[in-house]
């Protein structure tokens, strides 16, 4: 029977893919945005989270502190390729959000599951007025090009019958047509650069619409479905070993450390009640990434979460920047 082995989750922000002098390059777009997220479910400008809750990470957005969380983020991810590594997984789920990459407004289906032979990244276009940290990131993410990667379609085949035969109505793709018009985003290609250290791993991608409503799932959703993959992996007749990496998070773009303390304490104490109640404004925007972890969690009820660390990246004085956090179950 198939076994997950090894259940991983990790932050993939541009602010792990981009050197920390740089991070305030990227802080520069935050003072742009008409649309912060806040954990109460509203969006504000830049301005107005200033307006209302002053600038008291003044003393912590900067180059100094940017440098130090590199560092020890950097250092986590190291570890969780150690671990991968060590684990020798045959397959990896990876459980990430579209962000109108592979997917667009015209099909956005909750969950789909991809069952294709190869999986094809979408090459991000670069134009004059691409801001500079872009191109860096793109690499990071796999996207500065169309990257191939290995599918493994008998598995996910039988994740998608599983699910089914569990009255789970699961989207299922098999095919991208065109990578420079539409492929595999950022939440894969984070993954498979940063933590596969050039294996060719096959890889099953989990892809949640967290970002786009009105079809976005509830955590309990979410944490259902992982428990029925998980079950889909036990009833399997093929002797693999399965890791499952969720791609994303913590809280952004205005870091909810309140939030991120929430899920990191639920996940370690097994507390599915904590992990199935968090409410839709808690999932908005980038905190929405949420979802791709505590549908990990579900799959991994059989596993204890052994490790985590976690970094408020603060890369504004208003507040705005990612909660970045790593995690383990084994």
């Amino acid at each position: 029977m198939a076994k997950i082995v090894l259940s991983l989750a990790a932050s993939h922000t541009p602010m792990l893919t981009l050197e920390g002098k740089r991070w305030a390059e990227r802080a520069a777009d935050d003072l742009k945005n008409k649309a912060l997220n806040l954990s109460d479910g509203r969006f504000v400008s830049y301005d107005q989270l200033v307006q209302e809750n002053g600038a008291p990470y003044a003393a912590v957005a900067t180059e100094e502190k940017f440098l130090e969380i590199e560092a020890a983020s950097q250092k986590a991810l190291d570890s969780m390729a150690d671990r991968l590594e060590a684990a020798a997984p045959d397959v990896v789920i990876i459980v990430g959000d579209d962000q109108a990459e592979l997917f667009s407004l015209s099909n956005m289906p909750a969950i789909s599951i991809f069952y294709g032979e190869e999986i094809l990244t979408h090459e991000r276009h670069i134009t004059p007025q691409t801001p500079g940290w872009v191109t860096p990131v793109m690499k990071g993410y796999a996207m500065d090009e169309v990257h191939s990667f290995p599918g493994h379609p008998k598995l996910a085949l039988e994740l998608i019958h599983g699910l089914v035969e569990n009255d789970v109505d699961i989207g299922a793709a098999a095919k991208v047509d065109d990578p420079l018009r539409a492929g595999f985003g950022h939440a894969y290609g984070f993954i498979i650069e940063r933590l596969f250290r050039g294996r060719s791993i096959p890889v099953v991608p989990v892809l949640l619409n967290t970002y786009y409503p009105p079809n976005a799932p509830t955590a309990r959703r979410a944490y259902d479905v992982g428990r029925k993959i998980a079950a889909a992996i036990a009833a399997s007749k093929a002797n693999l070993k399965v890791a499952a990496i969720a791609s994303g998070g913590l809280s952004h773009f205005v870091v909810d450390e309140k939030l991120d303390r929430k899920v990191l304490a639920a996940l370690k104490n097994k507390d599915r009640e904590a992990l199935t109640s968090l409410a839709r404004g808690q999932l908005n925007s980038g905190s929405s990434e949420i979802l791709n972890w505590v549908m990990v969690a579900g799959m991994s009820e059989g596993l204890t979460n052994d490790w985590s660390e976690y970094y408020p990246g603060y890369r504004t004085p208003g507040g705005t920047g990612t909660g970045i956090g790593f995690a383990s179950w084994s």
